[in-house]
């Protein structure tokens, strides 16, 4: 029996619109009103990075899921391009994520990713725009190409971005800056649970060498507790990024401008 479009279409994975395991949980515990409020996706790498830096804070807020493909008009007022993730501190609202771990740094609550030196904060954040402009950026052009020799191009670009962040890590570890989890790490978690979680089911993405610094690195931000308080299971961003792996027309405004050659939205 042929299948026709429609079951086709509906064999489809699609993306989840309510997290699960040990975010779903997180979810939960901070669903009480707040005037500091988490706008987010939970299949999001850039909601991820400022969910991060909250729970890693400990302060309080509130979060609320979001369903970006349909852009609420609280999230609208916000950022009116509708995407996630947004913040709203009062009447005040701002958004894109690494701005967003910034104004968290700003409000010196909570424990802070960024150390007090400015010469190791300003290591931090060159490195942190090394992710945002070569790793990231890889990691969707990897994940979107059809053609095997250009994702064989891919792979070995994100496997040399990645390889110039961890020479520039310290060299002990297990974090970016040492024993804690900083900024830098909090950026690209989200990435570094995708590359097994997305990159490995769907390209064939190698786990780390076996007692390497990126392995170390990588098991610290597995185990990391705000980490892992913001994670959903396995299946969550298996089904999710299907759409990606199979370059889906107008799967995300992320997705649409790799393909069109320009930066990130």
């Amino acid at each position: 029996m042929v299948a026709t479009d429609t079951d086709e279409q509906k064999a489809k994975k699609v993306y989840h619109t309510k997290a699960s395991g040990n975010a779903l949980a997180t979810v939960q515990q901070r669903s009480e009103a707040h005037e500091l409020k988490l706008y987010g996706s939970c299949f999001c790498p850039f909601v991820q990075r400022v969910w991060i830096s909250l729970e890693f804070k400990q302060v309080p807020y509130q979060y609320i899921e979001i369903d970006p493909y349909k852009k609420p008009k609280e999230l609208v007022d916000i950022n009116p391009r509708g995407l996630v993730p947004a913040l709203k501190h009062g009447d005040w609202g701002c958004y894109e994520s690494t701005v967003l771990m910034e104004y968290l740094e700003d409000l010196q609550a909570g424990e802070s990713l960024l150390p007090a030196d400015p010469r190791i904060r300003a290591h931090s954040r060159l490195w942190s725009d090394h992710a945002n402009r070569h790793i990231v950026p890889t990691f969707y052009r990897y994940l979107q190409e059809q053609d095997a020799e250009k994702q064989l191009e891919h792979a070995v670009d994100l496997k040399n971005q990645i390889a110039k962040l961890v020479t520039a890590a310290d060299p002990a570890g297990p974090f970016f800056l040492g024993p804690t989890l900083s900024f830098v790490d909090a950026q690209i978690a989200p990435w570094v649970l995708r590359l097994s979680r997305v990159l490995k089911p769907y390209r064939g993405w190698p786990d780390p060498e076996s007692g390497g610094r990126w392995e170390t690195w990588v098991k610290a931000i597995e185990a990391e507790p705000a980490v892992q308080a913001t994670t959903s299971n396995d299946d969550l961003y298996l089904d999710s990024y299907e759409r990606y792996a199979e370059n889906r027309p107008n799967t995300s405004q992320v997705a649409n401008a790799v393909n069109s050659g320009r930066g990130l939205p």
